[in-house]
């Protein structure tokens, strides 16, 4: 215990060292005192997915239909509340879409931080969406876009809660968030087998979600083109991550629609027995659902 003490301490002065002194507003809330929490469930997560798919390899794939439902509709519904909420609570707050400071609403920050709470605690819950996909043995969609980006939010977002958990760090959230509640809400539907010839958008999930990234970009920038006292290096760190992503979504979506156009007279129909697809959970790479096949 000792030790592990001692090494929460290292850790966490060392990041005291390089950010600085952390916003007081979100002291004793779940899991953000401490980096190590979050650090060891990422290295857990990345454990399973390693081991997961070695232990899974020579055994038959679990079928999860009921879970999946139910793990959808339940992500479904989170995704809602902190849309509604962040809504509401930004609303109310009066802020601005082109800048907020950390410390301009008062009370009313606090609110949005709690929502933000949700935000960076959903990130754990999609960690799921990995672990289904192991016992599924669908090791295909296990690619290096899906579980950079599940590892890489958990993280970047418990800095988010401690140093800027309001203000200006609304914006990509709230995309988001109405992003998951079309995209859960699709994953759910496709794994109702009368549902798949209703499932005719997925194509277009990816297309948003790149929309989403140059937004959050677009409005990450104009922080720094008209300041509003918001961190600088933290707006430069998310603009540069989000630009990863649109380079790993536009390489996504080219490898998938433009270079697997269907041939003329193929009719493409829903095959109920091939449950995979080209989302994930979370970020359209791959997902808990249905899949189209071409017929000769």
């Amino acid at each position: 215990m000792d030790y592990i003490e001692s090494l929460d301490n290292r850790l966490n002065t060392f990041v005291d060292y390089l950010f600085g002194e952390r916003d007081s507003r979100v002291r004793g809330w779940l899991l953000l005192d401490s980096c190590l929490p979050t650090l060891c469930l990422t290295a857990l997560y990345l454990l399973i997915v390693y081991l997961g798919t070695k232990y899974m390899k020579n055994r038959p794939a679990y079928s999860l239909k009921g879970i999946l439902q139910v793990y959808n509709l339940g992500v479904t519904m989170l995704s809602l509340y902190m849309l509604v909420e962040l809504i509401l609570a930004t609303w109310s707050a009066g802020y601005r879409l082109q800048c907020q400071g950390l410390y301009e609403a008062g009370e009313a920050d606090v609110r949005v931080a709690k929502v933000l709470w949700w935000y960076y605690f959903s990130k754990l819950i999609e960690f799921l969406d990995t672990i289904f996909f192991v016992l599924r043995k669908k090791n295909n969609q296990i690619t290096f876009l899906h579980v950079y980006h599940h590892a890489s939010m958990f993280n970047i977002w418990w800095c988010v809660m401690n140093w800027i958990p309001c203000g200006q760090s609304f914006f990509g959230p709230t995309l988001n968030c109405f992003i998951h509640v079309c995209m859960y809400s699709y994953y759910g539907l496709s794994t109702i087998p009368s549902m798949h010839k209703y499932l005719w958008w997925k194509r277009y999930l990816t297309q948003a979600q790149l929309v989403q990234f140059i937004l959050t970009i677009t409005h990450t920038l104009s922080a720094v083109v008209v300041p509003c006292g918001f961190p600088f290096g933290c707006l430069l760190f998310q603009a540069s991550y989000m630009f990863t992503l649109v380079i790993f979504f536009v390489n996504f979506y080219i490898q998938t629609y433009r270079k697997r156009q269907p041939k003329e007279n193929r009719k493409i129909i829903v095959d109920p027995h091939d449950i995979k697809s080209t989302f994930q959970n979370g970020h359209s790479v791959s997902t808990n659902g249905t899949s189209f096949r071409k017929r000769q």
